[in-house]
């Protein structure tokens, strides 16, 4: 399987917001994760008021079974919306939190550019 196959069955089982519906989402509850490394969220910017969790904790903070836990992840139902630049390697994250059974991971179609072009930053 090549990288871009991944991508695009990662892809296949989420359901990707772009930024104005993932706004409504977070609106109704949703949780926005940004998971850019430290030096890209300084070099681009972010969004206020998000959760920041970078890529390589991920899965353990939001695994509500494991012990490194935040608080929000309470259950297997939250609804997580996580984003990185362009939206590339948080659709491999998304997929790889559903495989945890976190069946309402998704990310930010087209990530925090996106998210900037529609809303500004």
């Amino acid at each position: 399987m090549t990288i871009e196959e991944m991508l695009a069955a990662a892809r296949a089982r989420l359901d990707r917001p772009d930024p104005p519906r993932a706004a409504e989402l977070v609106a109704d509850g949703a949780i926005l994760v940004d998971t850019r490394p430290g030096w890209q969220r300084e070099q681009e910017g972010g969004i206020p008021g998000v959760l920041v969790i970078e890529r390589n904790h991920l899965e353990w903070r939001l695994d509500p079974t494991s012990d490194a836990r935040i608080p929000q992840a309470v259950d297997h139902d939250v609804t997580w919306i996580l984003f990185c630049s362009e939206g590339y390697s948080s659709s491999l994250a998304a997929a790889s939190l559903q495989d945890l059974g976190l069946r309402n991971a998704t990310d930010l179609d087209g990530g925090y550019r996106a998210w900037k072009a529609a809303f500004g930053g």
